[in-house]
């Protein structure tokens, strides 16, 4: 089904959760942010396949190189943070986006709107994370 939203269109609470709007937004802003990914990525390896490091200087040789080592480990979370997105993409497809997958209650439309790949209410998540910090300091 195709929907069209409104060039000022927010979510809000007085309409029903996940509805066609909402859904449609949703994917929207998804699929700009993966977008936007997917370009910066590119460009970094534009800017990484022009040549190989050429300072003479050794400090500033290895100023490059520490600078390279960190723009391939942001390119590294960002290429993880695109397969959650591409994951909350088909949520949106399948008709689950924007619910808990532990609990199957709503997340919020503030949560999701902060973080549009949440897969956890506020509850759930604060839950998870305590479970995760008890295990880890056993």
């Amino acid at each position: 089904m195709l929907v069209t939203l409104p060039p000022d269109y927010r979510p809000s609470s007085d309409e029903e959760f996940m509805n066609p709007l909402q859904l449609e937004y949703f994917r929207q802003k998804l699929l700009k942010w993966r977008g936007d990914l997917v370009r910066e990525a590119g460009e970094t390896l534009t800017s990484m396949g022009q040549g190989g490091i050429i300072e003479a200087d050794l400090t500033d040789r290895a100023s490059v190189e520490t600078d390279r080592a960190l723009e391939l480990r942001t390119r590294d979370r960002a290429r993880k943070l695109i397969s959650k997105i591409d994951q909350a993409l088909e949520r949106v497809e399948n008709g689950t986006y924007g619910y808990c997958e532990e609990s199957g209650e709503p997340i919020g439309l503030r949560r999701l709107e902060a973080r549009p790949i949440a897969t956890m209410s506020i509850e759930a998540q604060e839950r998870h994370e305590r479970m995760e910090r008890v295990h880890r300091d056993d």
